[in-house]
């Protein structure tokens, strides 16, 4: 109970800052994406089913507040923490390769399936333009943000390993 309540607060605040902090501070109409940041690294050291989880109701969200579409947000959310989840039996925690490349790969593929969602489909075919301009910054801005924040969540999950093991051991 205690990880799902804090799971969520960490959700909602990467969601509120990704919309106001970090919204500001845009380099060229592209900021991190910190709800991406937050679903692979659930998924990555917590399973399939949280990233799953953690994936669709981020998702959720940006469907609800952002988008005129609704449940795109949540599917491509839900498979990028599923699919980071499924890495999770190699996820050693003070190696740090693992979570950023992961991180930039599902910028990439979050990158271009909204080009292909709301731009190919709508008949703007400029792909090169869409990459070099917005996905490609977009990774390496959300990359620089990744080196501060996912030591956070590490953290954040360590304290919350410990709790468990803590309660774990009251009940034996």
């Amino acid at each position: 109970m205690k990880r799902t309540i804090v799971n969520v607060v960490l959700i909602i605040t990467s969601f509120v800052l990704q919309g106001t902090l970090f919204n500001a501070l845009s380099f060229g109409n592209v900021s991190p994406n910190l709800l991406l940041i937050t679903v692979v690294s659930l998924g990555l050291m917590r399973g399939q089913r949280t990233g799953l989880l953690s994936g669709f109701f981020s998702g959720l969200l940006c469907d609800v507040f952002l988008s005129p579409y609704m449940g795109f947000y949540a599917i491509l959310y839900m498979y990028l923490g599923y699919m980071a989840g499924s890495f999770n039996k190699v996820f050693f925690p003070e190696d740090v390769k693992l979570p950023m490349g992961l991180i930039a790969g599902s910028d990439i593929i979050y990158g271009f399936a909204c080009y292909a969602f709301m731009f190919l489909l709508r008949g703007k075919l400029n792909v090169s333009y869409y990459i070099l301009h917005v996905c490609i910054p977009e990774c390496i801005y959300t990359m620089v943000i990744t080196v501060i924040l996912y030591p956070a969540l590490l953290w954040i999950n360590k304290l919350l390993e410990k709790g468990e093991r803590k309660q774990e051991k009251k009940f034996v």
